[in-house]
């Protein structure tokens, strides 16, 4: 079973975007700004608890079986947050070009590893890991031997999986996918 959620249902119905150029537009960019500011760290959480019991309670879903979780972006925290939400249920994170995983906040996301049973992946952009070199090294003492943390910066820049993005990189956003497909394997 595969769910992909609206984070801005709180503001307006889906599609938001129906390409990432649009993002780069001034206009969306004031559109979303307000839309973001309500997908904080505890309406994640909420979200996340939500539509696991959700998934849960589906016919066609195993719910012996773990459930694996992935972002881009923004997206990339909300992976990490949802595993602390659910960490019976939510066993493996997957982050592709994550944005504010390490933060001074008490709730960062490399502070909530601790709090689950999820395997960690974080596929970093150069250029991410440019501006900030040492989340990789935070975000991989973050884990634990029961929680693994792969952290690496790939010959890419931010947004290197998304399709129509400028900076698509196939063979990176390929080998990301093989990452998390491992990721899931071994702790699915």
């Amino acid at each position: 079973a595969v769910l992909v959620p609206n984070p801005y249902y709180r503001s307006a119905q889906a599609p938001i975007l129906t390409t990432l150029s649009q993002w780069f537009d001034p206009a969306m960019q004031a559109k979303l700004k307000p839309m973001m500011a309500l997908v904080d760290g505890p309406a994640v959480a909420r979200d996340a608890a939500t539509y696991t019991q959700w998934l849960d309670s589906q016919p066609s879903v195993d719910s012996a079986r773990a459930i694996g979780t992935s972002g881009y972006c923004m997206g990339g925290s909300h992976a990490v947050r949802s595993a602390a939400a659910a960490p019976s249920r939510i066993r493996a994170a997957c982050s592709f070009h994550g944005a504010r995983l390490v933060t001074d906040g008490a709730d960062s996301p490399h502070r909530l590893m601790q709090q689950t049973q999820a395997h960690y992946l974080f596929a970093i952009g150069r250029d991410d890991n440019a501006q900030s070199p040492q989340e990789k090294d935070t975000l991989r003492s973050a884990g634990a031997a029961e929680r693994p943390v792969e952290a690496e910066v790939y010959a890419a820049d931010h947004g290197w999986c998304t399709i129509d993005a400028p900076s698509y990189n196939k063979e990176q956003a390929d080998k990301a996918w093989n990452r998390m497909l491992a990721t899931f394997t071994t702790a699915l």
